[in-house]
């Protein structure tokens, strides 16, 4: 399983910290499978870029700007969010601007959509390990 067992409780952790606006360190949350990490690193290769491990962290700021305080979703959702989006199911999306997965089975989100849950990696900063940036619930009409 891509996510730690404890995950969703450090997830949760972050995310109520940079609510309460303190400062909060980059955070180990699960690891990619095998088939995805050689995915992104077949995609990095074709640019030029030097390859990642399997271990993703997560610090959560733009998350928590983007989709709690703008589209309105709970911290909740933010992880069921980030939770379908890691599945083992996930696939790369093949793209020159971003490194992201997307889990294709769509999911019953709270407010009557069926997304497809997106997650955007980061993979400078923390350097061979990528950073969960984003996550994008793809389909999203009714917003909270």
């Amino acid at each position: 399983m891509p996510l730690y067992a404890n995950a969703r409780d450090t997830l949760c952790a972050n995310l109520r910290e940079i609510q309460t606006g303190n400062k909060v360190k980059a955070v180990p949350i699960g690891t990619l499978t095998a088939a995805q990490l050689a995915a992104i690193n077949v995609n990095r290769a074709a640019q030029g870029l030097n390859p990642i491990i399997a271990e993703v962290v997560f610090v959560g700021g733009h998350i928590y700007k983007s989709r709690v305080l703008r589209d309105g979703y709970t911290i909740e959702d933010v992880i069921d969010q980030i939770s379908s989006a890691m599945d083992c199911d996930a696939e790369v999306l093949r793209t020159q601007k971003m490194t992201a997965m997307e889990n294709p089975n769509p999911r019953a989100d709270r407010y009557g959509n069926r997304v497809t849950d997106r997650v955007i990696f980061e993979c400078s900063t923390r350097h061979p390990r990528p950073e969960l940036f984003s996550v994008q619930p793809k389909g999203d009409f009714i917003k909270p």
